[in-house]
């Protein structure tokens, strides 16, 4: 897919860019803090990515106000200002998984002390336990359903929407959206500065076509 001129029904999705935590190597989860000024210069990077012919009809963030700041970069990289002026919700849902115990944890330490297969199925894994907080499974049980009652709707009437949410919340909806095993989820990542789109159809439940953008940055190892 390269002409979006006239096109409906995208749903174009964008991870925030780096955090103030994701600088130092701490999971970061539901703490809500800011962009770096990388994070703010990358997230005006990810805006020159986006297509500009793209028309939006409405834009979803999390209440977490990384994303909010990497919106404000998208649209002064894109230069449409007049994205501030469309219909934009915040939904919990689409928050980051909420890492429990080691929110604020440095991974890299985390992974010098304990086992390999501990610190993959903290980092990667689908339904691997993390004392007070959550695993992908269960991040995917809040995303999917708010996607598919609250987004899909308005993806099948040709609405075009932008998304700014987080690794993991995004992870879940790929998982969703491309039909991904709970084994192979683990090979997912969303990187920083990628821009996923997908298109969908009147009365289609899932994409019938996907397109992946990466934005000229420098990666943050997340």
């Amino acid at each position: 897919m390269t002409d979006f001129q006239n096109t409906k029904g995208l749903l174009v999705i964008s991870r925030h860019g780096e955090s103030e935590w994701n600088l130092l190597g701490k999971w970061t989860g539901l703490t809500d803090v800011g962009l770096t000024e990388k994070g703010v210069s990358d997230a005006e990077e990810i805006g020159r990515t986006i297509p500009t012919e793209i028309r939006f009809d409405e834009v979803y963030t999390s209440v977490l106000k990384r994303t909010e700041e990497t919106l404000q970069g998208i649209v002064r990289g894109l230069g449409k200002p007049e994205l501030n002026e469309l219909p934009k919700t915040t939904a919990e849902e689409l928050n980051e998984r909420d890492y429990g115990i080691y929110t604020g944890k440095n991974k890299w330490e985390v992974q010098a002390a304990v086992d390999e297969a501990t610190f993959n199925g903290l980092r990667r894994g689908w339904d691997f336990p993390v004392e007070g907080g959550e695993n992908l499974k269960q991040v995917y049980a809040r995303v999917v359903p708010y996607f598919e009652s609250e987004i899909l709707p308005k993806l099948q009437a040709g609405e075009n929407l932008l998304m700014v949410a987080h690794g993991n919340s995004i992870r879940a909806l790929i998982k969703y959206l491309d039909d991904i095993s709970d084994e192979d989820v683990a090979d997912v990542e969303m990187k920083f500065g990628q821009v996923l789109i997908y298109r969908f159809e009147s009365g289609s439940d899932r994409p019938v076509e996907k397109t992946a953008l990466q934005a000229n940055i420098v990666q943050t190892d997340a």
